[in-house]
């Protein structure tokens, strides 16, 4: 099936369904102005092409017990062995992500943890993955999110 391209409102859909998945088809359809059912359609068609693969929950890290978040840069000697340290990050339930990177650093890891000890430990189980060289720790002080912003919006929709 050919890739159809998202128009204006598929976009805007899709920007409503980030910021709160439970959002009725009645008020997506208000603030986009269609009606219930167009919005479901559309919803549908974005679920099937693959567009929208699932939903999720925005966790309040601080009262779920994970305030500090950190990245991590990991270096490795020779050519980088990603799988070692995805392996080592799918045991460590602070490990968010793992991005690859092209240049130095090899590996960016996103870590949340309760506190500066744990971010400590975690670390250190980093480093002692596979064939890692060093590693440098950036601690968040604060965070803007895009999606953030979209309590300011409109109620209706103009194209």
């Amino acid at each position: 099936m050919a890739e159809r391209e998202l128009d204006v409102i598929d976009h805007r859909i899709l920007e409503l369904l980030s910021r709160n998945a439970r959002r009725t088809m009645a008020d997506i359809g208000e603030r986009v102005s269609l009606s219930a059912s167009a919005v479901t359609r559309r919803i549908d068609r974005l679920e099937r092409d693959g567009v929208i693969s699932g939903y999720t929950v925005v966790v309040d890290h601080a009262k779920a017990g994970r305030p500090l978040q950190a990245f991590t840069e990991v270096r490795f000697s020779g050519t980088a062995d990603l799988e070692q340290i995805r392996a080592t990050a799918s045991t460590l339930p602070e490990v968010q992500a793992v991005f690859a990177t092209a240049g130095d650093p090899d590996a960016l890891v996103w870590l949340r943890v309760p506190d500066v000890e744990r971010l400590g430990h975690v670390i250190e189980q980093l480093r002692r993955s596979g064939r890692v060289t060093g590693t440098k720790t950036l601690i968040v002080v604060d965070t803007w999110t895009r999606l953030l912003e979209l309590d300011d919006e409109p109620t209706a929709f103009s194209t």
